[in-house]
């Protein structure tokens, strides 16, 4: 650096020499450098400063190349256009953007889609939306752990208009450890998607059913449709009670079960997300398994159809730590704040 100071001093007072004194100190200094490069061939280290110095006297006087002798002119020609590329690298440099996604949320987007293997990024997201996490949807698909499932299922609903006043029921069968049928009556609304009942018997008779629809249903709050299939189960006590009830039967046509698409893919998701994976030891066993699984379902599992809320209007929480809690021995998870 004193070097350096030192060459700048000298070419400021340079202007005030005679013309044949600077050409007799550029003859020595020509000829010092040739008994310097005679002595020690090897090739020079040249600093940042030095760089610079020959870069700017190249700038101000592109002429000096026919001076230079330490270094290739094409080695000075380089060195310039790559402080050209740097200056204007560092001039379009980003000064904002998208803020980067912290760590500890990538951590838990990927514990979420690990623990639950049958969760995507739409229901994933709905569970961040209720920690007050607010990421966009493709952001958690990007940071979801690639377990090799394909894109989730899609349903397209055929009921649009007056799903406050229409339920829907339907029978899934479930068997035992001992090959013995338990047969589950499942009464959902439409509206918010809610699952009313999950009631368990080994013989539904028509008078059971429509015991089960009067409790199912209060007088105030009874649907004006409700949608069945054609089963045999169904009798005249089933319909007579609808009737005193003020609700309107509506049986789906035969071999038609998309016309009541919503209490299928209810029973398909208690099958994917519950029974499949547990083994059912007798009625009261899978009362209590149903009964997790509904107060789950309504309370905590988040549904596209109703904005990635619950059915029962899950409530957010923004502040505290997140805590895991398993549900079903470890099936499904709940998250939420402490």
């Amino acid at each position: 650096m004193i070097a350096f100071l030192s060459l700048f001093l000298h070419v400021l007072i340079s202007p005030f020499k005679t013309q044949a004194r600077l050409e007799a100190e550029i003859v020595l200094l020509r000829h010092q450098l040739n008994v310097l490069r005679r002595r020690i061939p090897s090739r020079p280290k040249l600093g940042a400063p030095d760089r610079l110095l020959l870069v700017w006297l190249y700038r101000l006087f592109p002429s000096v190349l026919s001076a230079v002798t330490i270094v290739q002119p094409e080695t000075i020609i380089r060195w310039h256009r790559m402080g050209f590329r740097l200056y204007w690298r560092w001039k379009s440099r980003s000064r904002g953007g998208r803020p980067k996604v912290p760590l500890e949320i990538r951590r838990l987007i990927r514990e979420m889609s690990l623990a639950n293997r049958w969760w995507g990024a739409p229901r994933i997201h709905g569970e961040l939306l209720k920690l007050g996490i607010d990421v966009a949807q493709s952001t958690v698909a990007k940071y979801m752990a690639k377990s090799g499932r394909g894109r989730s299922q899609t349903w397209k609903t055929f009921l649009h208009n007056h799903t406050a006043g229409i339920a829907a029921m339907d029978f899934l069968v479930v068997p035992t450890i001992g090959f013995k049928l338990l047969f589950v009556l499942v009464i959902l609304r439409h509206q918010r998607r809610r699952l009313i009942s999950l009631t368990v018997t080994t013989n539904p008779t028509a008078e059971w059913i429509a015991r089960q629809i009067t409790e199912a249903f209060p007088w105030n709050e009874a649907p004006d449709y409700l949608i069945r299939d054609r089963d045999g189960a169904y009798g005249h006590a089933v319909i007579r009670r609808l009737a005193a009830m003020g609700i309107r039967d509506h049986p789906t046509a035969p071999r038609s079960p998309w016309q009541n698409g919503h209490a299928e893919r209810l029973i398909g998701s208690i099958r994917r997300e519950c029974l499949d994976h547990i083994v059912v030891l007798g009625e009261g066993h899978l009362r209590r398994i149903l009964t997790a699984y509904a107060v789950y379902y309504n309370g905590i599992r988040t549904h596209l159809v109703v904005a990635k809320d619950s059915p029962n209007r899950r409530s957010v929480h923004r502040f505290g730590q997140v805590v895991t809690r398993p549900i079903l021995g470890g099936l499904h998870h709940e998250y939420c704040r402490m």
